[in-house]
């Protein structure tokens, strides 16, 4: 077996791996596969022509060992060192015996045994390391396969990460600008429903003028009664007193001080009347003031009924009241609670009015009486005011968004939807509740409950 064929056929499997790896070489290493080629055929001449042999045998070791001097001098050829390193003691041992052979033939031969132990044990040098590095260069290639794994996995998150960057950014200008646009809408509604409000207290307020026109007018005809009768017993008066008559001036006297004092009891009764008027219109400053509940359910019941027939002369309706007279004053806002009452009485007027107008048209059964009632009473330590009708009652199917704000069953145009939801608010606010109670086509029934602690 030729030990220089071997050696030259294992690098030049390693030096065309180099070579497919580097890009730039001088030009005496491109040349290196062509050296190998070289000594290849001179082992082969060696072979054919045995007398050509001493040459072919030092140019070969010549090659092998100049090529392994640049296989470790230059960079790019790192790889194939591994390889030069397992084959090396065999290029030493061919090259140590070829040599002793040569100038020492009868040491040689004395040692052969010796050469031939060498090349054995550099032969299982070479296979053992040969093994090793393939081992090396199998788990080389897993982590390179791994690196390169994690790399790709890393560009991926990478990716991943600028296209989620991209998609948070716009989701947060798209908030961003949602948010915006919400919170204008939200200042709109505010400002919408503000003005509604108004517009709900505006709406009452007119309800109430009417009435009021009719109320304050009773004490105004007695006023300017009373005020004519006085002015015509005071001439009388001077008359008696210039004939001297003092029994029937003190008559007289006593006469325009009746008169002055039912003048005083009305002017006050319209001031009270106007007073509530203007209570009603302003904004309530919520502070509870001791009222007699009855009073002010009086009062708006008698507002309310008049502001009616004021608007509609054909309106009429039986108005009952039953108030307890064990209650006294409560601590209410008077306008606020006030504004309530006028509010569910005005809506159990335009329940029996619809029902009457239903009635009227298609004429069926017995006849119909439209009737409201107010009625206040103490259960311990709670106030119950019901205003109650024998309308049409509220259908099941919309009795619980009765409360909710802008929903109402009137047509357009005849309410906003915000009397009930503002009453329901304003007895929360006092710490009560407000209950409706109702049988359809029989009427209905809303409740106040306020507590006296």
């Amino acid at each position: 077996m030729n030990i220089q064929l071997i050696i030259s056929f294992f690098i030049i499997i390693h030096l065309r791996k180099s070579f497919q790896t580097a890009t730039r070489l001088p030009w005496w290493n491109k040349n290196l596969l062509n050296l190998m080629y070289a000594c290849i055929a001179l082992q082969v001449l060696e072979l054919v022509f045995p007398a050509a042999k001493p040459v072919a045998v030092w140019l070969s070791h010549t090659i092998v060992l100049g090529i392994v001097g640049i296989i470790y001098l230059e960079e790019t050829f790192r790889s194939a060192r591994p390889t030069v390193f397992a084959v090396l003691p065999l290029i030493l041992v061919s090259f140590l015996e070829d040599t002793i052979k040569l100038i020492i033939r009868d040491f040689y031969r004395e040692w052969d045994n010796v050469f031939d132990a060498a090349r054995f044990f550099a032969f299982i040098w070479l296979i053992t390391l040969l093994i090793i590095n393939k081992r090396q260069r199998k788990a080389l290639e897993k982590e390179r396969l791994k690196t390169h794994e994690e790399e790709r996995q890393n560009k991926i998150m990478t990716t991943l990460k600028t296209n989620l960057e991209m998609q948070v950014a716009e989701r947060t200008a798209e908030l961003t600008s949602q948010k915006n646009a919400l919170e204008h809408a939200l200042a709109e509604l505010t400002s919408t429903q503000a003005l509604l409000i108004q517009s709900e207290k505006l709406a009452s307020l007119g309800e109430l003028t009417a009435g009021i026109a009719h109320e304050i007018q009773n004490p105004l005809n007695f006023v300017n009664n009373f005020s004519e009768v006085n002015t015509e017993l005071i001439e009388e008066m001077k008359h008696e007193i210039d004939i001297g008559n003092l029994e029937e001036v003190k008559a007289i006297a006593n006469d325009i001080k009746e008169n002055q004092l039912k003048i005083n009891h009305h002017g006050k009764r319209a001031e009270a009347i106007v007073k509530g008027m203007l209570q009603h219109s302003r904004t309530s400053n919520g502070i509870k003031e001791p009222t007699n509940i009855n009073e002010l359910a009086d009062e708006y019941l008698r507002l309310a009924y008049h502001g009616l027939r004021a608007k509609d002369k054909s309106f009429n309706a039986t108005m009952n009241t039953d108030f307890d007279n064990t209650i006294g004053d409560i601590n209410i806002v008077s306008q606020d609670i006030g504004r309530v009452i006028l509010n569910l009485i005005t809506n159990a007027f335009y329940a029996v009015t619809e029902k009457k107008k239903q009635i009227s048209s298609a004429p069926l059964g017995p006849g119909y009486e439209p009737t409201v009632s107010v009625t206040t009473k103490k259960i311990r330590n709670k106030i119950l005011i019901t205003v109650k009708d024998n309308g049409n009652g509220i259908p099941q199917n919309v009795l619980e968004k009765v409360f909710q704000p802008f929903f109402t069953t009137k047509p357009t145009g005849q309410g906003t939807g915000l009397g009930l939801s503002l009453s329901y608010d304003i007895i929360k606010a006092h710490g009560g509740e407000l209950k409706v109670e109702t049988k359809e086509g029989e009427g209905a029934a809303f409740i106040i409950s306020l507590s006296l602690n």
